[in-house]
């Protein structure tokens, strides 16, 4: 017979839903999706681009141990958030970039733009971007100088012999298409990512792999990455600054940092929309921005800016396209806003 007096009621908080996704488990599919861009880097530009990834993967973990170590807060560095951080701040850099730099990048990207503002999910721009962006404004010249495709940086020492070149969107900002194809590379070079550029960003091609691989495993939904690219494609397509329209739009498509972008940072979970309108939304927030920054800037990228404006706007987009909660009605909404 049941002894009803002795049992135990425990009241949890919704959703009551079990899953064997976690964050750990969502990090380390992002990893996976990433490695063949990592290793073309590798192939690309020499061992310095693992050496690069490995200092700042690294550093984001240092920096979020010993931030939280020092606060006395619970570690989270076992939920490969930093990780994560560390290959994307990476990725968006030259392999020319010093280690000092990274570390610095790292230091922005982890306790700036994460940490201070409570950790993981808390954050309300994209980290990885904003560690670039200080980079940007604190070693303007390496980050703006661009290894040539097959011309292997030394791990460490002087970096002075390596050949350099003006990348494919250095080309397209200054309106010289017709340069961009007399200089040899072709829409296929972009693609595959046979040129210089930042490090996982030249390989289109192995970069929509990944963002393949995070849709197949619902880790991201095609909303944000589809709108933005589409936005894009239409803008330039529209608005052509050459005399192939067809050829400017696929340039400007596979140029840049637009595919991992779209699929790797305008979709983290903490910075974007949460509703599939709102997200939709925020992709062509990103589109348009990037384009106008293309256009009109002092700077060839506008990726990460576009990015990071909208990430601002999360909140406002979130409460513009709240759903309606179930049982109420918009009678009901006004006699209340009258009150």
């Amino acid at each position: 017979m049941t002894d009803y007096k002795n049992l135990k009621l425990i009241a949890t908080s919704s959703p009551h839903i079990r899953a064997a996704e976690n964050t750990r488990s969502i990090m380390l599919d992002v990893i996976i999706a990433m490695l063949p861009a990592l290793v073309w880097a590798v192939w690309a530009f020499g061992i310095r681009a693992l050496a690069v990834t490995c200092v700042s993967v690294v550093a984001c973990v240092v920096w979020e141990w010993l931030y939280r170590t020092l606060l006395k807060k619970p570690q989270s560095v076992g939920d490969l958030s930093a990780v994560v951080t560390g290959m994307l701040l990476s990725f968006v850099c030259p392999v020319g970039v010093s280690y000092y730099a990274i570390i610095v990048g790292a230091f922005f990207s982890i306790v700036v733009a994460k940490q201070l503002y409570g950790g993981i999910g808390k954050n309300f721009v994209n980290p990885a971007l904003v560690g670039r962006a200080a980079l940007l404004a604190s070693f303007a010249g390496s980050m703006t100088t661009w290894a040539a495709f097959k011309s292997a940086s030394p791990i460490f020492g002087s970096s002075a012999d390596v050949v350099t070149a003006a990348t494919p969107m250095a080309y397209l900002h200054a309106n010289n298409l017709q340069g961009l194809l007399d200089s040899g590379v072709t829409l296929t070079d972009m693609f595959l990512g046979r040129i210089g550029g930042s490090m996982g960003e030249i390989s289109a091609l192995l970069v929509i792999a990944g963002g393949i691989y995070l849709l197949a495993r619902k880790v991201i939904t095609w909303h944000t990455p589809v709108a933005y690219i589409a936005t894009v494609a239409v803008l330039t397509l529209i608005f052509p600054r050459g005399n192939d329209a067809v050829t400017w739009m696929l340039f400007n498509v596979f140029g840049g940092g637009l595919m991992l972008g779209a699929f790797f940072m305008a979709t983290d979970y903490a910075t974007s929309p949460i509703t599939s309108k709102g997200q939709l939304i925020y992709g062509v927030g990103c589109g348009l921005v990037t384009v106008f920054i293309r256009y009109f800037g002092s700077y060839s990228e506008g990726v990460c800016y576009s990015i990071l404006l909208m990430n601002l706007l999360t909140a406002l987009i979130d409460k513009c396209v709240k759903p309606q909660r179930f049982g109420v009605v918009k009678s009901e909404k006004k006699e209340a806003a009258a009150k």
